[in-house]
């Protein structure tokens, strides 16, 4: 850590935390989350090393998103100016999404990673606006209540 800024503190949500309420502006049935999580100071590589093995494998990830309900999800690298090194993570879910299925290898694969890397647990940002165009806030809907692409 950087001796001349403050240390910046972790304080992650408690693991049944029931996720903010949603903005109007996100549709029924979705829960739009951006969490952060600090990296184990020494571990920045083999974060590097997680990410690149998710973008390596991505068709295996893609394949994962009808169970999770998952529309979208984005991960984000952050320097603090303390010089912690920090996990962002965006991501638009169905209510009924299963999350990681350590059954399927890119999970398990994930989930080692996961805990190894990151400290434990998330912080969780409160969502206040999302702005899509209709069809595709149609299609996301849809998506988050079935994991299938509408008809």
């Amino acid at each position: 850590m950087n001796e001349k800024m403050p240390y910046i503190p972790f304080r992650p949500v408690s693991r049944d935390f029931p996720g903010h309420p949603m903005p109007a502006s996100v549709p029924n049935g979705l829960q739009l989350q951006l969490s952060r999580s600090r990296i184990v100071e020494g571990m920045e590589e083999e974060f590097d090393e997680w990410m690149s093995m998710l973008n390596t494998r991505y068709d295996e990830c893609v394949e994962t998103l009808p169970a999770e309900r998952a529309v979208f999800e984005a991960t984000f690298r952050h320097e603090e100016a303390d010089g912690s090194t920090w996990i962002y993570h965006l991501s638009l879910m169905g209510d009924d999404g299963s999350g990681l299925d350590e059954s399927n290898p890119v999970d398990a694969a994930h989930a080692e990673y996961n805990q190894r890397v990151k400290e434990r647990g998330w912080e969780e940002l409160i969502p206040k606006f999302m702005l899509t165009p209709t069809h595709l806030r149609d299609a996301m809907a849809h998506w988050g209540r079935t994991g299938e692409i509408p008809s």
